[in-house]
């Protein structure tokens, strides 16, 4: 029962993470709507497609996680219930799985932000430059919210290691 318990509750913690990327995507939407209406400058309108195209791609991973995550911690009490072992067999699996992931997260998205800041120092037109700045501010998100949930399954597979070994 405490494998079920240790299982619900990362469910739970993933569920609230994921909130996180629906507020960043909200600011970055909201960021696009003020440019849109208050925008001055030529940099400023710049802004608009940049911002709206990040806070949708945020909002979609947000609302994938979040309901993602909130149906996984029913589906965690069918399968413990059904069989407890391959519901561990499985999780550890499944854990492994995403942590060799979040490796690949890592590296890709510090390339994207260099190659983000390259574009703004050699590109100098202001969409370009919206683009690049827009593009940092979105990976410096997923690398904040990612973080916090790398941390949190790898302490919640090495409580799976413990639990069932």
């Amino acid at each position: 029962m405490e494998l079920l318990k240790v299982a619900q509750e990362w469910a739970k913690a993933e569920v609230f993470s994921t909130r996180f990327f629906i507020l960043f995507a909200i600011l970055f939407l909201a960021a696009s709507a003020g440019f849109w209406q208050l925008g001055k400058t030529e940099l400023a309108k710049a802004y608009i497609i940049p911002m709206l195209v990040a806070g949708s791609l945020l909002m979609t991973i947000g609302l994938g996680l979040f309901f993602t995550n909130k149906s996984r911690i029913n589906q965690f009490e069918k399968a413990y219930h059904q069989d407890a072992s391959a519901f561990a067999d499985s999780e550890i699996a499944r854990v492994e799985s995403t942590l060799k992931e979040y490796t690949v997260v890592f590296k890709v998205v510090p390339i994207i932000i260099v190659i983000a800041a390259l574009l703004i120092v050699f590109v100098n037109t202001p969409t370009w430059r919206a683009i690049g700045i827009t593009t940092i501010a979105m990976m410096v998100v997923i690398l904040l919210v990612d973080g916090t949930a790398y941390a949190r399954i790898d302490a919640y597979y090495k409580q799976l290691i413990a639990l069932v070994r």
